[in-house]
């Protein structure tokens, strides 16, 4: 959030500051007491690497956890085309710019609080899909508007859908994973979740190019919205998902 407002006064200052907060951040990690080891080291193969592939593979809750999360972002990626809204559609400044930037993160900053105190309860699976499918919808109504209010309101609500889907979609893969598998599926998760978001930018700017920034944007968040209805169709399994404390 405070890095798009601090691009507003520049980029240098932006970036200096992230800079020194990644040292803090590094020398506190120095201060976490390091856990007992209670794990036993397995021999190291071919077949424990891509242990953590072959139980996505075969379990289909996690499977679809993360294959709706990669095609989503994949196609509803906007984030590298802001500049362009700032300068050319919406008309905005440098501070305009930080305004759209900061505008996903207060609306997840927002939900992650509403959820911290009400948590979800029933029906998770279908709450899933729905709010992948709303990430879509406004994603495309941010392509298509030419108001600051809207397209603020829009990016808002981006964030505010992508943090219940990753509040649903994290708390899926780890329950569905057992113990001993956990940290190979959650490394095949984060490669994903980084892929996704890097492609999804570089899928942005190259349809941008081809058939303009408005269609690139626009037409991306409809085709996140379709992923969300073939994926309740493909994975069954996630969609009847109504609780996440326990696999019923």
């Amino acid at each position: 959030v405070a890095g798009g407002l601090l691009y507003g006064l520049s980029a240098t200052t932006a970036y200096s500051i992230a800079v020194l907060f990644f040292i803090a951040a590094g020398l506190l990690v120095t201060f976490i007491p390091r856990p007992p080891r209670r794990m036993t080291a397995e021999p190291v193969a071919l077949q424990t690497i891509l242990a953590g592939f072959s139980y996505i593979w075969r379990e289909p809750v996690v499977l679809g956890a993360i294959s709706l999360d990669l095609f989503a972002v994949l196609l509803g990626g906007a984030v590298a085309l802001m500049p362009v809204y700032a300068r050319d559609i919406l008309d905005l400044g440098p501070w305009g710019l930080g305004l759209l930037r900061a505008a996903p993160g207060v609306g997840a900053i927002l939900v992650g609080f509403w959820l911290a105190f009400h948590p979800l309860r029933d029906h998770a699976g279908i709450i899933l899909l729905v709010f992948v499918g709303l990430f879509g919808l406004a994603t495309a109504i941010f392509g298509l508007s030419t108001t600051t209010w809207i397209s603020i309101l829009a990016l808002l609500f981006v964030g505010g859908c992508d943090m219940v889907s990753v509040y649903i979609r994290e708390t899926m893969i780890q329950i569905w994973t057992p113990d001993a598998l956990r940290g190979r599926v959650n490394a095949v998760n984060m490669v994903f979740v980084g892929a996704s978001n890097e492609l999804g930018e570089f899928r942005a700017g190259a349809m941008a190019a081809w058939i303009g920034t408005v269609a690139a944007v626009s037409l991306g968040g409809i085709a996140t919205l379709s992923v969300a209805l073939l994926w309740a169709r493909l994975f069954p399994d996630m969609r009847r998902i109504r609780h996440l404390d326990g696999r019923h």
